[in-house]
């Protein structure tokens, strides 16, 4: 009923911009080759079903508590977007990748950038 529509509302998945390291003109570097990035991800256990790139060109990666969507048309990749499904076990998994690879994640609502 009501009840259990409005909780799954409240539950609305955050979106999160993948992003390059800050460039020397202030804007943000490509990820990299479409080839490269996809193997960085699945050094970080997110990966493709098998499916590939779906009638949009968009290509789904499944990952750790979340879903990162590559535009499979980009080549460099220039930005992918991690729909964000359980944030106890993406955060860590989008964390170290931000570490370790200067990456930035700017969330879609506030516009904020944080990592790298």
């Amino acid at each position: 009923g009501l009840a259990v529509e409005s909780r799954h509302m409240a539950r609305k998945r955050r979106q999160l911009v993948i992003i390059g390291k800050e460039g020397p003109g202030g804007g943000a570097g490509p990820l990299g080759a479409l080839r490269e990035v996809r193997h960085i991800l699945a050094g970080y256990n997110t990966s493709g079903d098998g499916s590939g790139p779906g009638d949009s060109g968009i290509e789904r990666l499944f990952g750790p508590g979340m879903m990162v969507e590559l535009p499979g048309s980009n080549d460099p990749v220039t930005q992918a977007i991690a729909n964000v499904i359980d944030e106890e076990l993406a955060f860590p998994v989008l964390m170290k990748l931000t570490k370790t690879l200067g990456w930035r994640l700017m969330d879609i609502e506030s516009g904020r950038v944080f990592g790298g």
